[in-house]
């Protein structure tokens, strides 16, 4: 057993959500709510969630907590003298590259945030456009704001699991919801408003296909880090005598709802100021500054924006790095502060690249894609979804269900219905779904048509 522990079950469901709510959660899962059905999309969301996302979430817990170690030692100790436990080297190797690319990110906002004090002197879309533009062709300013971002991520990491990734998942996770608390009722305040909230909620079930109902089960386990056996690692670090059930489902609610405040605070403003809504950067850096440039005090409601977003990258970011550290301290091999700064300066020199896609490696390309989105395209469309796969098979068919069972229903006779359900669901729906979701991120339905 690991002397790492959360200090309480709040503590880790706040760290467990703070890991699953990113910044796909944030601009991408409303965008596409928005584009895709509206509430219709939101229901098979949540459908979903509950019916893979839960089911896996779950499993990595149970893989976790059984153990007591982190993700590579627990595949090992589950099925020892076998290959299983190449799926916690696949989690660590999928984590240290979504990180070098995902710190890129959170060093953009980390130059947006020193605009907001500086000043941000462009005006109007074209304006953030040509702004965002000249910032992500800085070489100095993004290998520099990436350097920052992962200085931070490694900092808390380092101060290990209690005073470090608990305490500032209990201050960030907290202040993101109040921070959005205030966002949504400066947008709910603007004229023409409800355009926006019908644009997101509103159900439009003609707008849902076969590739919504794919993008729907993508994103459910996608959105709680599922896949990457950085859950696994989580629960490794709690009680014994906590219930497993009830944190799963808690991070479940949290992340539906973080997305759903997340469009109640975006849309409204900007339909209310007749922008068009756009996904991925073009919304966080170019449309939103311009959106909040024609409010009153709109400088300081972006600044609070951009303190979210960098709040809800950084929990994330420590789930990642705290998966290799963990890995590297097992047996007390190495000290926790040591493997941390070794790991984050590992992750920076490889995410440079991605960093500098926009500027002297522009012309770079791997199967017709820039180095920041070849890394994108590897992580979310083939090794999260394999990950994914294999977790939901090795649980279904290698742990024995006795100590499933146990493991779900400590603490509550009343949850054997609960875990009859989820073993079900493990053994027969989950697998299929992740196989049909890895088909068509991956692009081999294509071979098919």
């Amino acid at each position: 057993m690991q002397n790492e522990q959360w200090s309480s079950k709040i503590g880790f469901i706040l760290a467990s959500a703070g890991s699953a709510i990113g910044l796909g959660a944030i601009w991408k899962l409303p965008y596409v709510t928005g584009t895709s059905g509206g509430g219709a999309f939101i229901f098979l969301f949540l459908l979903f969630s509950l019916f893979v996302g839960f089911p896996l979430l779950l499993a990595e817990y149970v893989i976790g907590r059984s153990t007591g170690k982190e993700a590579i030692s627990a595949y090992k100790e589950i099925a020892p003298k076998s290959k299983w436990h190449w799926i916690g080297y696949l989690g660590v190797f999928t984590c240290f590259v979504l990180l070098s690319f995902y710190s890129v990110i959170g060093g953009w906002i980390i130059q947006y945030l020193a605009y907001g004090i500086t000043g941000l002197s462009a005006s109007g879309a074209s304006g953030y456009e040509q702004l965002f533009n000249e910032s992500v062709s800085s070489p100095f300013m993004v290998v520099g704001a990436q350097g920052l971002f992962m200085i931070i991520t490694i900092l808390v990491v380092a101060k290990g699991v209690q005073q470090g990734i608990e305490k500032m998942s209990k201050l960030m996770m907290p202040a993101l919801f109040i921070l959005f608390l205030i966002l949504i009722v400066r947008s709910l305040t603007l004229d023409n408003a409800m355009e926006g909230v019908k644009f997101f909620l509103q159900p439009d079930f003609s707008r849902i296909t076969s590739e919504t109902l794919l993008y729907a089960m993508g994103q459910s386990f996608f959105s709680l880090s599922v896949g990457v056996s950085v859950m696994v690692t989580y629960s490794s670090y709690l009680s014994k005598k906590e219930s497993l059930v009830q944190p799963a489902f808690s991070v479940v609610a949290v992340n539906l709802f973080i997305s759903i405040l997340a469009g109640l605070a975006i849309f409204p403003a900007v339909f209310s100021l007749g922008y068009e809504p756009a996904a991925g950067p073009g919304l966080l850096f170019i449309v939103l500054p311009a959106v909040f440039d024609q409010i009153i005090f709109g400088k300081v409601f972006l600044f609070l924006f951009l303190a979210l977003f960098l709040f809800a990258t950084l929990t994330s970011a420590f789930s990642m790095l705290e998966i290799t550290v963990a890995s590297l301290t097992k047996g007390r091999k190495m000290g926790r502060v040591s493997a941390a700064w070794m790991v984050g300066a590992a992750i920076f020199i490889v995410g440079i690249p991605s960093a500098l896609s926009y500027s002297v490696l522009a012309d770079v390309s791997i199967f017709g894609k820039s180095i920041f989105d070849s890394a994108d395209f590897l992580v979310s469309n083939l090794l999260m979804p394999l990950g994914a796969l294999l977790i939901s098979v090795f649980v279904s068919y290698r742990m024995k269900k006795d100590l499933l069972k146990s493991e779900i229903i400590m603490g509550s006779k009343s949850l054997n219905g609960v875990f009859q359900v989820w073993y079900f669901l493990m053994r027969y729906i989950v697998p299929i779904v992740i196989t049909l979701v890895f088909l068509d991120s991956s692009g081999l339905f294509n071979l098919f048509k």
